[in-house]
C-alpha cells in the first residue's frame, strides 16, 4: 500500500433511517472525515472497522472511488444509533455499542504518515494506537467520541470528560461546544493537554473558536463565523467535516494557513456543504469547495 498523507481510524456506525431502503445509513467520524480528505486530494488511508451488515455498503465505494486505500477490520458488534431530531436538539438512541479496533490491524507502512485522525465514535479505540503515528505527526483527535455514555436499547447519555491519553498526544483536539460542560473550566482541560494542542470547539451555525494551548495555559484565540449553507438538509457528520477540511488546509498549506485562518475558513465551508444533502452524499469534492470559498 502507498505511504499516505493522513490516516483516519475509527469504526463506521450504522445509523437507523427509513428513509435508505437498507433501513439505516452508514456514518461515523472516520467515514465522513476519511471522505472528504479524499475527495480534498490528500492521499488519505482508513482503518475502518465496520459490522458484517455494514461490510458490503455502498458508502465504502464511495471513499474507495476518491482514491482513499480502506483497511476494514471485521467487527462482531459495531456502533449502531437511532437519531431524532427535536426543536430541543437531537435525541440519539444506542442501538449497539462497539467492540475495539485493534492498533495490529495498522499496516506497517502507514505508520510514518505525517497527519493522523483519531475519530472514535463510541469508545472503539484502545490507548494503544496513541503510539501508533511518529512522534513528529500532526494528531487530531474527535473528543466527542469519548463522551458518550452507551448503554444498548437506552438514550445516550454525555459522559463528564476527563484525562486521556488521547488528549495528551493531540496536536489538534476537536469538540463542539455542546460536549463541554458549563462547569468545566478551560484551565482545568489545559492540564489533560500535551505541551502544545489547538482546540477547536464548533457551535454549529455560530460558527466556534480555535484555541490555543501550551502547558496548560491559553496563549491565543481565534473565533471563527460559519458560513451560510443554501439550505440544511442534514447536519450528521458536520464537525467531522469540519475537522477534515481544516486538517487537510494545514497539510497543504502549512503555518500560513494557520496565521491567516485558512485552516478555520476552508474547514467552515466544508462544514456548510455537507449539510446541504443527507448523509456522505453531500461530502464535498475540491471543485465544489474551491466554488463556496470564491
Amino acid at each position: 500500500m502507498r505511504a499516505p498523507d493522513v490516516v483516519v481510524v475509527g469504526a463506521a456506525t450504522r445509523d437507523l433511517s427509513g428513509e435508505d431502503p437498507r433501513g439505516w445509513m452508514l456514518g461515523g467520524g472516520v467515514t465522513f472525515g476519511a471522505l472528504a480528505l479524499a475527495r480534498l486530494g490528500l492521499r488519505t488511508a482508513v482503518v475502518l472497522g465496520i459490522d458484517a451488515e455494514a461490510a458490503g455498503a455502498h458508502e465504502l465505494d464511495m471513499i474507495r472511488d476518491a482514491g482513499a486505500d480502506i483497511v476494514a477490520v471485521p467487527l462482531a458488534r459495531g456502533p449502531v444509533f437511532t437519531n431524532v431530531e427535536t426543536l430541543s436538539g437531537r435525541i440519539q438512541t444506542c442501538g449497539s455499542a462497539s467492540d475495539p479496533v485493534p492498533v495490529a490491524a495498522l499496516p506497517d507502512t502507514w505508520r510514518n504518515a505525517p497527519a493522523w485522525v483519531f475519530a472514535p465514535i463510541a469508545s472503539e479505540l484502545p490507548d494503544e494506537w496513541v503510539g501508533a503515528p511518529s512522534a513528529g505527526a500532526c494528531v487530531a483527535f474527535g473528543w466527542q467520541g469519548i463522551l458518550r455514555h452507551l448503554v444498548a436499547g437506552e438514550r445516550v447519555r454525555p459522559r463528564r470528560p476527563g484525562p486521556s491519553p488521547f488528549l495528551a498526544r493531540a496536536d489538534i483536539l476537536a469538540a463542539s461546544r455542546h460536549d463541554i460542560p458549563a462547569d468545566l473550566q478551560l484551565r482545568r482541560i489545559g492540564s489533560w493537554l500535551g505541551p502544545r494542542c489547538d482546540m477547536l470547539l464548533t457551535a454549529g451555525l455560530l460558527g466556534g473558536m480555535l484555541l490555543r494551548f501550551e502547558a496548560g495555559r491559553i496563549t491565543g484565540a481565534r473565533a471563527y463565523p460559519s458560513i451560510p449553507s443554501s439550505d440544511e438538509v442534514d447536519a450528521t457528520g458536520a464537525g467531522d467535516t469540519m475537522l477534515a477540511g481544516l486538517v487537510a488546509a494545514r497539510l497543504v498549506g502549512g503555518a500560513d494557513a494557520q496565521l491567516r485562518g485558512r485552516d478555520l475558513h476552508l474547514g467552515a465551508a466544508a462544514s456548510s456543504l455537507l449539510v446541504e444533502g443527507p448523509g456522505m452524499r453531500s461530502v464535498p469534492t475540491l471543485a465544489r469547495l474551491s466554488s463556496r470559498l470564491r
